[in-house]
Order: structure tokens, then C-alpha cells, then sequence
């Protein structure tokens, strides 16, 4: 293997060093409060990690749970209760939803500068318009904090997104630009796709499905993995082939250990930034 690690977990433990010694000496402390519906089991020990992370590191937690048969209703109306408390600082809302509600309207009544994983429209919006939301995304967050911490240089190069999604393809790939690299989106209906992967500099693939072997990248092509799934075997797997692809790759983030402690420490970031800002 030739391609250097972006270790995830390493930068995660970084990270939570210096927030738990921020909080140490902050009298009041942020509270996420985190709103779980349903019967999905992964949802459930999503859940739970977020809310041990977060006492970890001396924020407060409230995790909300609803049965599958909940109404839209008192799930929006949980929002505007925790939107009215001042004490709650940071909202997230557990996807997926029951199939019966809809998540764009739950999300949107989540009020933009309590929105700790930055979906709200109005955050969106700022991020696409080329401003400061009060939060970017955590998974994108986290991936753009993995290059910077190896000193990738993003401006001017050609990244390739994998993956069209609201939650990581579409935002990461603005964040790309905003920070001046040349941006392509490809997605399930792209043709001759490993022609255009290729071309990358940069090779973010986020589609949860083995697609990425050592033929879609090009020599030195820095490769981040988002995909994490099981495969027929049971083992935990990513997008790309690693074992192949970092032969040829000059970095590479693996599954699991790279974006996934990534996203959980943009999460714990973007509950004291939401807390800071409202302070």
C-alpha cells in the first residue's frame, strides 16, 4: 500500500481533546436535544453514541423518543417546544422518519440557528448562495476538516463527488467550491462515470454501495470514502475497493475509522458553535 491514512478517529480524539477542555471552562454548557421516532434499530445506536459522546464531553443531552405510529403533529409540536426553550441550544432530528411523515416539513420547523446538522432551507440557502450558514453540514464539515488536517490543498484542483444527496454529495460539493476547487457531481445516471473519475484530484464517493475500484482513479488521486454499509458477509465496507485503490491513491480515508468519527465530531462542533453564538 502506498496511499498515507486520513485517520478519522485520530483527528475525532484531537478534537474532543480541546472541546472538553473548552467546556471544562464554560459555566454553562450546550444541550442537543435529539428527537427519535420509530422502531430503526441502527437509528436507535446512532442515537445512543451521540448522546454518550456528547456527556462525554460535558454537553447535556435529551434524547426524545417516539413510537413508529407517532403523528406529524406532536412531532412538530416537540419543535416548537424545544425551538421556545433557551436552555436547548441544539436540535437534530433522527432520520429516517416514520414513512407516514414528512421530513422536509420537520425539518424546516426546526428554527436555522438551532439546526445543529445544517439542513434547514436557510441554511442550505446561505451555504449555496456562498455565505456562512450558522452550521455547515457534519458530514461535509467533517471531510473538508480530514483534508485540511493532512494539508490537502483543495484550491484549483479537480474534485469528483460521487452522489447527489442533500445530506453529504450536494453540500460537500458547494463547500468544494466555495473553497475554489472545480466541482463535478456524478450520480446513478452518469454516463462512462469512471472516465470522470479519472480526471480527480479529489474523489469523494458517497453512495453506500461497492462501486470504487483501483480503475476509477488516477495516479496520486486523494480518495475519500463516505459509504458505510454491511456486505453479503457481514463485514463493515465502504464505496471503495481500499486495498486495491490505495496502491494507486496518495491519500485515502478508510471504513470504518475516517469520515464517520468525522461526522460525529462535527456534530459535538456544531452544538458549542450553536451555543456560542446564541451566548
Amino acid at each position: 500500500m502506498t496511499a498515507k491514512i486520513l485517520d478519522g478517529k485520530k483527528l475525532r480524539d484531537k478534537i474532543f481533546e480541546k472541546v472538553k477542555a473548552k467546556l471544562t471552562n464554560m459555566q454553562n454548557k450546550p444541550t442537543l436535544a435529539v428527537i427519535l421516532a420509530g422502531n430503526n434499530q441502527s437509528s436507535r445506536i446512532y442515537v445512543n453514541n451521540k448522546k454518550k459522546t456528547a456527556e462525554n464531553l460535558g454537553i447535556n443531552s435529551i434524547i426524545i423518543e417516539y413510537p413508529e405510529n407517532v403523528s406529524e403533529k406532536e412531532i412538530l409540536d416537540k419543535i416548537q417546544e424545544l425551538n421556545k426553550n433557551d436552555s436547548v441550544t441544539a436540535i437534530l432530528v433522527q432520520l429516517p422518519l416514520p414513512s407516514h411523515i414528512n421530513k422536509n416539513k420537520v425539518i424546516e420547523s426546526i428554527l436555522p440557528q438551532k439546526d445543529v446538522d445544517g439542513l434547514t432551507s436557510y441554511n442550505s440557502g446561505k451555504l449555496f448562495a456562498g455565505e456562512k450558514p450558522y452550521v455547515y453540514p457534519c458530514t461535509p464539515k467533517g471531510i473538508l476538516l480530514l483534508l485540511d488536517e493532512y494539508n490537502i490543498e483543495i484550491e484549483g484542483k479537480h474534485a469528483v463527488v460521487i452522489g447527489r444527496s442533500n445530506l453529504v454529495g450536494k453540500p460537500v460539493a458547494q463547500m468544494l467550491l466555495n473553497r475554489n476547487a472545480t466541482v463535478t457531481i456524478c450520480h446513478s445516471k452518469t454516463k462512462n462515470l469512471e472516465n470522470i473519475t479519472k480526471t480527480a484530484d479529489i474523489l469523494i464517493s458517497a453512495v453506500g454501495k461497492n462501486l470504487v475500484g483501483e480503475k476509477y482513479i488516477k495516479k496520486d488521486c486523494v480518495v475519500i470514502d463516505v459509504g458505510i454499509f454491511k456486505n453479503n458477509s457481514g463485514s463493515i465496507c465502504g464505496d471503495v475497493d481500499f486495498e486495491n485503490v490505495a496502491k494507486h491513491a496518495s491519500y485515502i480515508s478508510p471504513v470504518p475509522g475516517g469520515v464517520g468519527p468525522m461526522t460525529i465530531a462535527s456534530l459535538m462542533l456544531n452544538t458549542i458553535e450553536l451555543f456560542e453564538n446564541k451566548s
